[in-house]
């Protein structure tokens, strides 16, 4: 299957400002591009990229003061198939946990694990560990909060969002993954692209997506607390202990958002 991917997203800024940008996809799904992966500028920046902590790769740029837009446009192909199941998959007791995995542990900016643990463990504490668990986070998450495109706020946390029963896909994630690490489980944010393939069209506009990852089983599995089923098509752009890790766009000083389009379709294959 092939998915056209891209965006086209423009910012005002009154001064020249730096910012940090995470738009590629994941190096490990850069075989998979048809095209480069490469950010346009208008008007025309240079553009120093880096690899962060996470092992997602950042685009550093200077923006000159007034209009700047960056854009995107290539294909990828993709496997075509659901997200992974695996209902055996077991939970690891902490001390056998790979140490690369214990960061996902922790409470994180978005996700206060210590607001969060006495209602993880009255809700989910009698039930078996491993694959089960985690499901029944995501099904508790996706019943607790309602989707509302225009209640998106980037201040809202986990505990916030189990508060206010509404929020976007971000608050889905954080919740979940929050729910989680509370009952010992690691757990880490996602972002990327997932367009409406194989199910019907959301009438919201389209948008990056946020959805988690458990590690179960010697293993990072993909959850999606918002959709609550498994889905095709998804392409990581980028991975970390929550939506602060891995913001589109950091910008260093005031800036105006004036366009955001993001593209994210099924691609015909022609013989």
């Amino acid at each position: 299957m092939l998915i056209r991917i891209g965006y086209d997203i423009a910012f005002e800024v009154p001064q020249p400002t730096p910012m940090v940008l995470m738009l590629n996809v994941r190096p490990e799904r850069s075989p998979d591009l048809l095209a480069p992966d490469i950010i346009n500028t208008t008007p025309y920046l240079p553009i120093y990229q880096y690899y962060d902590s996470f092992g997602n790769l950042c685009s550093r740029v200077m923006a000159p003061a007034g209009l700047v837009t960056f854009s995107a446009n290539t294909v990828i192909r993709d496997p075509g198939v659901l997200d992974d199941y695996a209902p055996d998959a077991m939970q690891h007791a902490i001390e056998d946990l790979p140490p690369e995995t214990l960061m996902y542990l922790l409470g994180s900016r978005y996700c206060e694990t210590e607001k969060l643990l006495d209602v993880a463990w009255q809700q989910f504490g009698h039930l078996p560990d491993g694959w089960s668990k985690v499901q029944a986070i995501v099904e508790y998450t996706h019943n607790r909060i309602r989707f509302d495109y225009q209640a998106a706020r980037s201040t809202r946390t986990a505990f916030d969002g189990w508060q206010e029963q509404v929020g976007v896909c971000r608050d889905f994630a954080h919740l979940a993954l929050t729910l989680c690490r509370c009952m010992n489980i690691p757990a880490r944010y996602c972002t990327g692209y997932l367009g409406d393939i194989g199910v019907p069209p959301d009438t919201a506009p389209m948008d990056f997506s946020g959805w988690f990852q458990a590690y179960l089983g010697g293993r990072w599995y993909t959850f999606d607390a918002r959709h609550n089923k498994r889905r095709i098509g998804r392409v990581l752009i980028a991975i970390g202990r929550d939506a602060a890790d891995v913001a589109i766009s950091t910008i260093f000083g005031p800036s105006i958002l004036k366009t955001f389009r993001v593209i994210t379709d099924e691609e015909k294959e022609y013989a």
